[in-house]
């Protein structure tokens, strides 16, 4: 049993004895959960190895993978809320480029939203491509729309980031990494990167047993995503692997390139008291007004998933409750995202919570979702649900 370290409110005890069940279970490698409530942490929790070496230690960060979308749309939301970006506004009037292939309509809210068929990118794109940049925007210019935009939606697993990041790069002339970093991580002291950590070390990535990857395509409301992901004509497959031409593993080379999709880095603190300033006050700093925090949560599609091929719904750049992506019982106002590698973080307005939980040892799911953090977010639920 690994020592847990931190610190948790009396009155949300059952967070505590969940993670630590986790670990009790030999479920967890290493992990962090923190929760905001009201503007200040009440959880603040981490235990076990980052590496063999190393123990988890509070300043620990991991790698987020698509949980870096809600960073991506913190910011986007942040140039809304300030009246530079408008959500009905088409990208390419941003981005003039963008119009070609019949993409010319395409508002804002639809790439947010998962709803702009701008999912695959042909020919796939190599390392060099990613850290060079521009070639991955005139890819985008020049992509077709996989449907008629805004007449349905799936998951713009890599594609979000870019779209938006360069949309963002468009109206305020920093990258979505480093303007997140300016507007958003500093003046709330935020132990987050969209993209390269600034020389810290990641947490090492451990892969989901065999045993725990077939637990997870046991699940049925996954039949269809399990499908996708063995089929190369499938749109998951063709989003996914078939977009990119990486050699080696990957995930070593993502984070030194800003591949904002999935390419962020952080703690559970970090992300809890950044879904704590989207919808409230965090020692003098609140990012959203609370018109723009409900813009941010508002649906913009919700069913069948053209690319994960389940139900999933989707506010503006945010996955929203329902689906199986969506990990256990909470407020149907919450808002947030998660990551393959086990990562979940959301916003919960009816209980002014945020709450985080990034472990290492990577979820068996696609995106986060598993026992782990389901167990976590019930256990915050309730013991949010009783302060009322």
């Amino acid at each position: 049993m690994s020592e847990i370290h931190g610190v948790c409110e009396p009155r949300f005890g059952a967070v505590r004895e969940a993670f630590e069940r986790n670990f009790g279970e030999g479920r967890e490698l290493g992990a962090s959960v923190a929760v905001y409530q009201r503007g200040r942490a009440v959880v603040d929790l981490w235990g076990g190895r980052a590496s063999q070496a190393d123990e988890w230690r509070q300043d620990t960060i991991a790698l987020l993978a698509s949980a870096t979308k809600g960073l991506v749309a913190a910011a986007a939301m942040l140039l809304v809320d300030r009246g530079v970006l408008d959500l009905d506004a088409p990208v390419a009037e941003y981005w003039p480029e963008f119009a070609a292939g019949g993409k010319e309509r395409i508002p804002l809210r639809w790439v947010l939203g998962h709803r702009s068929g701008v999912v695959t990118v042909n020919p796939p794109l190599t390392l060099a491509d990613l850290e060079q940049g521009g070639a991955v925007s005139e890819a985008l210019a020049a992509a077709r729309p996989a449907w008629r935009p805004g007449r349905a939606h799936g998951y713009h697993c890599l594609t979000m980031g870019w779209l938006v990041g360069e949309v963002v790069q468009r109206v305020t002339g920093l990258s979505v990494g480093r303007y997140f970093a300016k507007e958003i991580a500093a003046p709330l002291g935020l132990d987050l990167y969209i993209g390269p950590p600034g020389g810290k070390d990641l947490a090492d990535l451990v892969p989901p047993t065999e045993a725990q990857l077939l637990q997870g395509r046991a699940n049925p409301e996954l039949a269809g995503l399990n499908r996708a992901i063995c089929d190369p004509a499938s749109l998951f497959h063709r989003s996914t692997f078939g977009s990119l031409a990486l050699t080696g593993n990957p995930l070593a080379g993502m984070p030194q390139a800003e591949i904002p999709s999935c390419g962020g880095a952080g703690n559970a603190a970090g992300l809890a008291r950044l879904y704590a300033a989207l919808i409230g006050e965090v020692d003098g700093v609140r990012l959203l007004r609370p018109e723009t925090a409900d813009r941010a949560r508002t649906v913009e599609a919700a069913g069948m998933d053209l690319v994960l091929r389940c139900h999933t719904a989707y506010g503006r750049g945010f996955m929203l409750p329902g689906g199986p992506m969506w990990p256990g019982d909470c407020s149907p106002t919450a808002f947030g995202h998660a990551g393959v590698t086990g990562v979940f973080a959301y916003a919960d307005p009816d209980h002014d919570l945020g709450f985080a939980y990034v472990p290492n040892r990577m979820t068996e799911l696609i995106e986060g979702g598993d026992d782990r953090v389901r167990r976590l977010i019930e256990a915050t639920h309730r013991c949010a649900a009783r302060q009322g």
